[in-house]
Formats: C-alpha cells, structure tokens, sequence
C-alpha cells in the first residue's frame, strides 16, 4: 500500500492533471454507488447510467477545473500564512463554490437530456447544496490551506468528496424529482386552449 501512496505521489507531482481528473472520475463515480446503494438502496435497481455520468463529470469537468483552480491558489503570494490560509478559503468558497454548485446541476441535467431541466433543478438544489457545502468545506480547507502540502490539497479535498459525492448524487437526485414536479404543476396551472 505505501508504494501505491508513493506512486501517486509522484504521478501528483510529474502529472497534476491526469492524476487529478482520474481521482475525481473515481471519487464521483465512488461516491455516486454509495448513494445508490448505502442511500437509496437500490440493489439490483442500480442506475449505471447515472453512475456513468457523475463519473465522466468528475473526469471531465470537476478534475480540469479543480486541478487549474489549485494551481492559481498556490502561486498567489500573501504576506503571511494565515492571510494565505484565509483568502484562499474565501476564494475557494465564495467565488468558486457558488458557480461550481451552478455547474453541477447543470451539467447534469444536460448530461441527462434534459435542458429544460435547468434551471428548476437549479433552483430546487443550490440554496441547500451551498449551505451544506460551506459547512463541509469551510473547516476542511482551513485545515487544507494551513498544513497541507500544495500538490496534495486536491487530494485532501478529494477524500472528503468521496462523501460529499454521496451527498450531491442524492442531492441531484431529489433536486430531479422537484424541478419535474415544478415543471408538472406549471404545465397544469396553465390553460389548454
């Protein structure tokens, strides 16, 4: 096992992206069975297909976006630690966070097929995601930025995403079913002609 940890280590260091995007293809998917399965106990009723599109937003959208994120937080320069550790916080939580939660949503709505979906589901999951986000996330990357190496924080964050993860598939999932009633309680109000 530590020589897994070595090699990651050092595919962290010669290849920040790659390794990043596959640990978070795997956290997202990960972390998307969890809620199926330890959540919603589906069993064989597994959606392999939402499993699928989690994992390629964490590869594909969440890993890039991360990986460039973190290197713009480690080479700006504050005068002294604690400053650093408290304006990468902020920057991280409230001008990253608030859009990325807007991504996620959205991404997943179109990787559903469902663009009309967007902005119900939008409204449906942000206030609650963002709250529960910061309550994480906050504590997390005090910890994070203050002790942690520069070329290890995404994987810090990583880790606990395994159950945030878990959390935003059960979250996007309820977000669903309310923007489809949402969607269902207008489609009636209005008259047919």
């Amino acid at each position: 096992m530590a020589s897994f940890f070595r090699a990651y280590n050092a595919l962290l260091i010669r290849r920040p992206m790659l390794a990043q995007c596959g640990t978070a293809a795997v956290l997202f998917g990960a972390g998307d069975v969890i809620a199926q399965q330890a959540v919603e106990r589906k069993g064989k009723e597994h959606d392999f297909a939402r499993t699928a599109r989690l994992t390629f937003y964490g590869g594909a959208v969440f890993g890039p976006a991360m990986t460039k994120w973190y290197q713009l937080l480690n080479r700006i320069q504050f005068k002294s630690p604690t400053k650093g550790v408290i304006y990468r916080v902020w920057l991280d939580q409230c001008v990253l966070t608030p859009g990325a939660v807007i991504v996620f949503f959205g991404s997943m709505a179109l990787l559903e097929g469902k663009p009309k979906d967007i902005v119900p589901r939008i409204g449906a999951g942000y206030v609650p995601t963002l709250l529960r986000n910061w309550a994480v996330f906050v504590p997390t990357q005090i910890i994070n930025f203050w002790i942690v190496p520069p070329h290890l924080r995404f994987l810090v964050v990583s880790v606990v995403s395994l159950f945030w993860n878990t959390y935003l598939s059960f979250a996007n999932t309820l977000a669903t079913k309310q923007a489809a009633a949402a969607i269902e309680e207008k489609r009636v109000e209005k008259p047919v002609r």
